[in-house]
């Protein structure tokens, strides 16, 4: 803090929308120069509303705000950037066509225009010349002075996530931000981005720069804040010195009891192949290549997780296994308990339902793809089961029990199962599509993202929920952003590169960086990891179990076998086919479903994943008690 006096002082600040949902009530808060502010809260505490409001997205309806000292009004983001404040929000607005420097300056007027000294406003005519040349010269004087890497003349759509961000970043800096807000700054960017990203924070603070980061990742607030301020129902709980506190603390804060952060990882039960892909590419309606020849398997019984830069295919490879995108070459083949094998391309997600293939999807667009926000809990629950009424009539009953149900045993914040889905907050939203596509009984279960935005209360419990699958005997797929999380849960680890496999690496012995890596480079998979074109280990049976200091050592070098041409893939995996008699006590039954694969192009750097465990079938059951009744064929909640 450079001195006593708070850039920003929030006295009172009081938010409802309607008569129910008061968003922020009495809060209390300081904002210093010269240092980085955590602010933390489970979803719906009202953290990104309280921001919004010094941002001058929302008015609020009581209370005051003061700027060095002095009470002010904000009632628009241009009044906002007129007292130095500047928000940059989890959703970029940027227009993709234009390039960083026309971005930076669209909106404003020539008279608005900074000059070249420190950012100071030239006075100029009402009406005179946009001086693009001059403003881009003063975008990089920004660039260079807090460690941006960005080029003022290349387009959006030709950036990165975190090139994006950093525009957005250099936007509110060239309005003349003195005070920073960012929402959820990390949530898409590799471990080396954010490494980047908080270098240039600290290189603002060191200018006497206020700064506000609102996240859920604890160990960042750890890492770059020097003050935590925690809200609670929307209610200012209290604050701490980052410094003289834990994560633990903090997070028992915020919950207001006292919470395990441990992410139990059962070994894998009942696992065998369910399913296999090989040789998949997908191509958006753009007809641009987003999933490039992949090829791996997911078996029963283990969380197969999947890292890379949002954007390299990982939505599209999901959606293509849900039969949502059309498929240009490959293969998708689900794998039945008695090695009957069924193929999933070219079948809608109706007809996979018909075949009786148990597959619940949970997409990454909430209420674009997984629910209908104006819609209410119990409808939104009905989307699986409409089917089963009778004729002209639709059965409620079920869908209603199943909503009371999911809002119970999964603690969902709301007034009652008729409120529109819209109304909830994020987290919430989240917990009735999982609760729904789970209550399914599903034997393949496709996660996109479910803890982005997500509190980690409430993502503790999306964790317990998978794991509870995991051990049920589903093949769980799950797709997230945040590396730490994938070591934890995830038995294995497939890295995604411009829509390739760059490697799948063990979730118990890899490591954060490497994987990181691997999500931007083909050619950086760690020594003793399995590549796309590596053999993998016929006798590997189990997860390696070793030192930190041996597991380390062997992240230090790229394989040497990248280099080979993919075309020998076949020969590859057609070699890793060959009879091992170490495995010589499997059932029949895998035999047969190995025997039916061998014909395809296979993965050999996941062969040995398929028989490291028991091949005895799982007993699939609902996560919760059935309400009557039993499963139907198609995968949806049963009619009384």
């Amino acid at each position: 803090m450079e001195n006593n006096i708070p850039a920003v002082s929030m006295r009172g600040i009081t938010k409802a929308f309607g008569s129910k949902v008061v968003a922020n009530k009495n809060v209390d808060l300081d904002i210093y120069r010269g240092e980085v502010l955590s602010l933390l809260g489970e979803n719906g505490s009202g953290k990104t509303t309280l921001m919004n409001m010094l941002a001058g997205i929302y008015y609020p309806d009581s209370g005051h705000i003061m700027i060095d000292g002095e009470p002010v009004t904000i009632s628009s983001p241009r009044e906002a950037y007129e007292y130095g404040i500047g928000m940059i929000h989890q959703h970029f607005k940027l227009v993709d066509v234009f390039t960083a420097a026309e971005n930076i300056v669209l909106g404003l007027d020539s008279e608005d225009m900074p000059g070249s000294e420190g950012g100071k406003k030239e006075k100029k005519e009402k009406g005179s010349k946009l001086n693009l040349r001059k403003a881009a010269a003063r975008i990089q004087e920004i660039c260079d002075e807090y460690g941006f890497d960005v080029d003022p003349r290349q387009k959006i759509y030709n950036m990165s996530v975190s090139q994006k961000q950093t525009v957005e970043i250099v936007k509110a800096l060239y309005r003349g931000a003195e005070i920073l807000i960012l929402d959820e700054p990390t949530a898409v960017l590799t471990p080396q981005e954010a490494d980047k990203l908080f270098a240039v924070l600290r290189n603002m603070r060191e200018d006497g720069k206020a700064v506000v980061i609102i996240t859920h990742k604890l160990h960042e607030v750890e890492a770059i804040s020097d003050r935590v301020a925690i809200l609670r129902k929307g209610e200012f709980i209290g604050q701490l010195i980052t410094s003289e506190t834990n994560a633990q603390e903090m997070t028992n804060m915020m919950v207001g009891r006292e919470v395990s952060l441990n992410i139990d990882r059962p070994e894998p039960l009942y696992s065998k192949p369910r399913l296999r892909i090989d040789g998949l590419t997908v191509r958006s309606q753009d007809g641009v290549l987003k999933v490039d020849d992949v090829t791996f398997t997911a078996n029963s019984g283990e969380i197969l997780g999947i890292a890379g830069i949002s954007g390299c295919g990982q939505k599209e490879l999901l959606e293509a296994i849900a039969g949502l995108q059309n498929v240009e070459k490959g293969s998708i083949k689900y794998i039945e308990d008695d090695g009957s094998i069924d193929e999933l391309v070219g079948k809608d997600p109706l007809e996979i339902s018909k075949m009786g293939v148990a597959l619940s999807f949970v997409p990454e667009d909430r209420l674009g793809m997984g629910l209908v926000g104006s819609m209410d809990l119990a409808d939104n629950m009905m989307l699986r089961s409409f089917r089963e009424g009778k004729p002209v009539f639709t059965d409620r009953k079920t869908p209603r029990a199943l909503a009371e149900r999911v809002v119970k045993e999964l603690e969902i914040n709301t007034d009652s199962i008729s409120t529109p889905v819209r109304k909830l907050s994020g987290g919430n939203v989240q917990k009735v599509l999982v609760g729904r596509e789970i209550a399914s009984a599903p034997t393949v279960l496709l996660s996109a993202y479910v803890v982005r935005g997500l509190d980690i209360n409430s993502s503790y419990t999306i964790y317990d929920l998978l794991n509870q699958q995991k051990e049920k005997g589903v093949a769980v797929i799950y797709v997230g952003e945040d590396l730490d999380v994938l070591l934890e849960l995830c038995d294995r680890i497939l890295v995604l590169c411009d829509g390739k496999i760059s490697g799948i690496v063990d979730g118990r012995t890899a490591d954060k960086h490497g994987i990181g890596m691997m999500m931007t480079s083909l050619d950086q998979v760690p020594e003793g990891e399995e590549g796309i074109n590596k053999k993998p280990n016929p006798e590997r049976k189990k997860p390696r179990k070793t030192s930190s200091a041996s597991s380390s050592s062997n992240r230090d070098d790229a394989s040497d076998d990248r280099e080979q041409d993919q075309t020998s893939a076949p020969e590859t995996a057609a070699e890793s086919e060959a009879p091992d008699n170490t495995n010589s006590d499997s059932e029949p039954e895998q035999e047969t479903v190995d025997e039916a694969l061998t014909s395809d192009k296979t993965d050999s750097a996941n062969e040995s994943s398929e028989n490291k465990y028991s091949t005895e079938g799982s007993n699939n059951t609902l996560i919760f008690e059935p309400i009557s009744g039993n499963k139907n064929k198609e995968g949806g909640i049963a009619n009384e």
